[in-house]
């Protein structure tokens, strides 16, 4: 797409930026490769407005080839785009480029726009201005208070392990919620000077941070099911995708999901395509190791959903299965199949269908969360996360829908 535009405008140019924390170096080249000049901006607003003017004095600059658009780059990104630059991500200069030419930030800058130039290991840089951006913060915030309550707990199981055996004793058999519980309600008392004092203050310090850390990450899990349900509904109806993995797939396509051009391609980017691994007779495909993780992590945990509860995938697990498929090859043809829904999902607008008030019926009828649980062989939490609607359970809201208006 890159040759066209240079093809139909021969004096075009090319830019390249090298980005740093504090600094970012700006090429321009030549559609024929020359390079027109070299300049280091700082990193901040007033270098943008700078870059950007060096831009416009250069000439018609065609394309901006930008390293690290959404890491050190992504405030000139924004910058440009405002302009009305169009912006490219390129790759990092590999290692045989950097032996052959050394390594500065002019270099670099050259290299980006080359990149440029020949078209390759180039991709649209993601909009960074959406609600995906916001979930992009809020899911960062929460995974890091996740594994800090994690590494917490981790930690009071060991200093358990060494803890007085009054201490050991007390506590003994507990699982983590309620040993942080109990843990969080003591009351330590008397001087810290011994290890029979000191143990349980610790603890209970630490079961605190716990529970602070804990309640912090399901806040921001409700602001980003806010934000989902209002701008990405049709993630959040995807069977098994929660308010973490819709706002994981988010922002794995980015706030311009048109980007990718189509379904294999947004497979590819979860590494939930095999690529060819061809060679003169051999002809095969292996498993596609790269791409997001992030994102193959979340068409994961909606694999196991549906293999757990949904009946259309048990089924197919099972013919699968008797065609003599393992459990980790069907895995991966489910990954690939879930992969489209997400894309539809993301591209397209969603309709929302209309359900009744469950909970009003339910009330109506004078019944409790657990008589519907009892009655549909589920637990009571799923009821309520279906009147609340926080979580898409299309087959079991079927039936309770079902259940109730014929009750």
């Amino acid at each position: 797409m890159v040759k066209h535009i240079l093809a139909d405008n021969p004096t075009d140019l090319v830019a390249g930026v090298d980005t740093h924390t504090d600094t970012h170096t700006l090429a321009v080249l030549t559609a024929q490769g020359q390079t027109v000049m070299t300049e280091t901006f700082t990193a901040d607003a007033h270098g943008y407005t700078s870059l950007i003017g060096a831009l416009h004095a250069a000439g018609t600059v065609a394309v901006v080839g930008v390293e690290g658009t959404n890491s050190y780059g992504a405030g000139l990104t924004r910058a440009l785009a405002a302009t009305g630059f169009r912006v490219a991500e390129v790759l990092r200069p590999t290692r045989q480029v950097r032996r052959m030419n050394g390594k500065s930030d002019p270099i670099d800058a050259i290299e980006a726009a080359r990149s440029v130039l020949a078209g390759h290991g180039l991709s649209v840089a993601k909009d960074t201005t959406t609600p995906v951006e916001a979930l992009r913060f809020l899911l960062t915030a929460r995974n890091r208070l996740v594994a800090a309550a994690t590494s917490i707990g981790n930690s009071i199981t060991s200093l358990l392990v060494t803890a007085p055996e009054p201490v050991r004793d007390k506590y003994r058999g507990l699982r983590t919620p309620a040993l942080v519980k109990a843990l969080s309600a003591s009351r330590p008392t008397g001087p810290v000077d011994t290890p029979e004092t000191a143990a349980p203050l610790a603890l209970r310090t630490l079961a605190r941070a716990h529970q602070e850390a804990t309640a912090k990450a399901d806040d921001l899990e409700e602001q980003m099911h806010t934000v989902l349900a209002e701008h990405y509904p049709g993630l959040l109806a995807v069977y098994g995708a929660g308010p973490i993995v819709a706002a994981q797939l988010a922002v794995t396509a980015g706030g311009n999901p048109e980007r990718i051009r189509n379904e294999a391609a947004f497979a590819s980017l979860c590494g939930a395509a095999p690529i060819p691994a061809s060679s003169g007779r051999t002809n095969r495909h292996r498993l596609n190791r790269g791409g997001d993780r992030r994102g193959n992590n979340a068409l994961h945990r909606i694999t196991l959903v549906r293999m757990q509860h949904d009946q259309r995938t048990q089924d197919y697990v099972a013919r699968r299965t008797r065609e003599g498929k393992s459990t980790t090859e069907t895995m991966r043809c489910l990954k690939r199949a879930i992969c489209r829904e997400i894309y539809r999902a993301l591209t397209t607008e969603y309709a929302p269908q209309a359900r009744p008030d469950f909970r009003s019926l339910r009330k109506a009828r004078n019944l409790t969360l657990t008589d519907v649980a009892q009655a549909l062989n589920t637990w009571p939490a799923r009821i309520s996360d279906i009147e609340r609607e926080r979580r898409p359970l299309t087959e079991l809201t079927s039936r309770y829908e079902q259940w109730l208006t014929a009750a």
